[in-house]
């Protein structure tokens, strides 16, 4: 089973970080880039701040810096070091198969990503904080650009897909636990 998703897995990598272009090294590079999305972070703010006002703003920020931590540490500690499983441009049976943007490759070890942990945790809770319409489009929105970024690792070389699947699960489920906690614990503290 295991041989077999390897198998799966490897082949989907070389056609996704097979199919390049310099345009899409650029985009690809930039969509990777957490900087990049800077303002888009303030505007998940400024949404926070309007359903939940000040108060829900300022309790929130501890709670999603927990959430962060707990996903990207999570991704580390549960599965890179005890997984091991080699980046694609570590891997020995894919030397000169690899394309990298800009030479980068990353750490030794790439199961699971930590990008896709970590912005799937943002979006799963966010999905929670966007307006009730359209929730079908913001849904859309918000696991789509997590998607692209978890795309992204897979085109620069750095994972394979299932690493970034697996990361965005697991985000996806850190996501929607700290959501809860925040609208269980959090919240109810905020009306009184």
């Amino acid at each position: 089973m295991i041989e077999a998703f390897n198998t799966w897995d490897h082949a989907l990598f070389l056609t996704i970080n097979g199919h390049h272009a310099t345009w899409a090294d650029a985009l690809m590079g930039s969509v990777s880039n957490m900087l990049v999305w800077f303002p888009l972070y303030v505007f998940f703010l400024w949404m926070l701040h309007h359903r939940f006002g000040w108060r829900g703003l300022l309790w929130s920020l501890p709670v999603i810096a927990l959430m962060i931590y707990c996903s990207d540490t999570g991704s580390v500690v549960l599965f890179k070091n005890t997984v091991q499983r080699l980046r694609p441009c570590h891997d020995p049976t894919l030397v000169g198969t690899v394309h990298l943007i800009d030479n980068y490759c990353g750490g030794t070890f790439g199961f699971v990503s930590s990008h896709a942990s970590n912005h799937f945790a943002i979006a799963a809770f966010m999905l929670h904080v966007v307006p009730r319409r359209p929730k079908g489009l913001w849904s859309a929105l918000l696991l789509g650009w997590a998607a692209l970024i978890a795309y992204s690792r897979v085109y620069a070389g750095v994972h394979f897909p299932g690493d970034v699947l697996v990361g965005g699960l697991y985000g996806f489920t850190i996501g929607s636990i700290f959501f809860a906690i925040f609208h269980r614990v959090v919240l109810p503290r905020l009306v009184r």
